[in-house]
């Protein structure tokens, strides 16, 4: 699963869905071709039927859709503890770093242990576990991420996105685009901020040359 977390929206008001709705429209076009199924629940959305050998792919796309805060790569396993003990203990052997701190996040409280008990039952098993672990809550090497929701979501990963606004909650804008560095970063400026663009660039041939008219088509790619 690939959890995704999306930022500025959380501030918007009561047409907030309006730009979830947005978001969940830009993930699967940036996605629709590798098979994905995106769904969303209690301010996550959730990225699901992604093959194995696509995933890197998929992580590397979904940072460059604005609206985006942040992508895990996650392991989700049944509300079960031995079956969320064996998740990180997975999830540790592949990581990184001798330091590790547990940090969870109860969203479904009907769980029976609390985010302080399963901090501490956790972290443990992990350093029962693995003898060369330390614990370290301030600086930590690997984050041991667990999210307690219709199920238990487990990572260690956390990949920054774009931010900024879906691409079309700010209506449509025009691009004067030149093939300069200045209109290209005006143009990514705007559709950060959730303007769907329209560029324009005049090819004054035999003024200019068609190697200036391809880099434009680069640009714009």
């Amino acid at each position: 699963v690939l959890l995704v977390r999306y930022g500025e929206i959380h501030l918007k008001g009561l047409n907030r869905p309006f730009f979830e709705r947005k978001l969940v429209e830009g993930i699967k076009h940036a996605l629709s071709d590798l098979g994905a199924t995106v769904r969303m629940e209690q301010g996550r959305i959730f990225v699901l039927g992604i093959k194995d050998k696509d995933r890197d792919e998929a992580v590397d796309r979904l940072t460059r859709v604005f609206g985006i805060h942040s992508i895990s790569p996650a392991i989700a396993v049944e509300k079960e503890w031995n079956a969320i003990a064996d998740s990180a203990m997975e999830l540790m052997r592949r990581a990184l770093g001798e330091t590790f701190k547990v940090m969870a996040r109860r969203a479904d409280k009907r769980f029976p242990m609390n985010s302080e008990q399963i901090n501490r039952e956790l972290g443990h098993v992990l350093l029962e576990s693995f003898p060369g672990l330390s614990v370290d809550v301030h600086s930590p090497k690997i984050k041991m991420c667990v999210e307690i929701r219709e199920k238990a979501y487990l990572y260690c990963e956390e990949i920054p996105g774009a931010n900024g606004m879906p691409t079309g909650t700010a209506g449509r804008a025009a691009l004067l685009i030149s093939g300069g560095i200045d209109s290209p970063v005006a143009g990514y400026l705007m559709a950060k901020r959730g303007l769907e663009l329209s560029a324009v660039h005049f090819y004054s041939y035999p003024y200019t040359s068609e190697r200036a008219r391809d880099k434009v088509v680069d640009l714009t790619g």
